[in-house]
């Protein structure tokens, strides 16, 4: 990326204002955040202090289905909406570590997550490694842009983490969904993980939504089970996430956490 790209980009970036991607890394123990965004991260913890927890909790997730679609499905391919600002274990060094030819393409708005994807997110020189700034709304040209890098007659895993709940109506959120599943061949598997109703949720996404930030949704796991009709899922089905299929190293492993996942494979 050039410094005119890169000053392009930050042009787009509005400091005053929190952003999910920004509030995230700040919980993650990342640098690539604003006052704003430690701000309302601080807001959100001292009301739901487990929020940190769970964003830990979402990245262990993201490697341990990316590891399992590599070694016991043998999917190759990977599109990863809502990739947020890079830190460790990302799809594609889960994926290309377990197969390096594996490819990836991630999709994101946010200007500061783009630049540094550009700048981070490097890939094998067997794989491919590439990004789109689209948004999740759009599924005509997130599919028309992933087709450059993907091969939709093979088997495609479509990642949907932390990402949902930013779409607060439910029917365009569903059908959102069908479109893009809709898109991938037989074989092909959605991973999907949003936060779910608890008292201290809802007075969390209360205090963000007040904020002017991009207005976010909770949903149960009844809801978020729909995400997956007419998909097969995979054990353990909908679950709080350290409980989806949890290695000797998975932290939290016998905690509930207030964010589920699951995996589901279309027939």
């Amino acid at each position: 990326m050039t410094d005119d790209e890169r000053a392009g980009l930050m042009d787009r970036v509005d400091t005053s204002v929190a952003h999910p991607a920004r509030v995230y890394d700040y919980w993650l123990g990342g640098k690539d955040n604003y006052a704003a965004d430690r701000e309302m991260g601080e807001q959100i913890l001292a009301v739901m202090p487990e929020l940190a927890v769970i964003a830990r909790a979402e990245r262990e997730f993201l490697a341990r289905v990316v590891r399992h679609l590599v070694t016991d499905a043998g999917v190759r391919q990977f599109l990863d909406i809502g990739t947020g600002i890079p830190t460790a274990d990302n799809t594609h060094e889960v994926a290309q570590r377990g197969a390096p030819e594996s490819r990836v393409v991630y999709v994101d708005n946010d200007p500061i997550v783009l630049a540094h994807a550009r700048a981070l997110l490097r890939g094998t020189e067997e794989g491919v490694t590439t990004y789109l700034d689209a948004d999740l709304r759009d599924p005509a040209t997130i599919l028309r842009g992933a087709a450059g890098t993907l091969d939709f007659d093979r088997p495609v895993a479509l990642m949907l983490l932390g990402v949902l709940e930013f779409v607060p109506d439910d029917e365009q959120a569903y059908a959102i969904v069908a479109d893009l599943v809709g898109a991938l061949p037989p074989g092909s598997f959605l991973a999907a993980a949003s936060s779910v109703a608890s008292p201290a949720m809802e007075r969390a996404a209360a205090i963000w939504n007040d904020s002017g930030a991009t207005p976010i949704t909770i949903r149960t796991p009844e809801q978020l089970a729909r995400f997956f009709d007419g998909l097969d899922l995979l054990e353990p089905g909908m679950v709080s996430l350290p409980r989806w299929r949890p290695e000797p190293a998975t932290q939290y492993a016998g905690q509930e956490v207030p964010q589920y996942g699951a995996v589901g494979r279309k027939p």
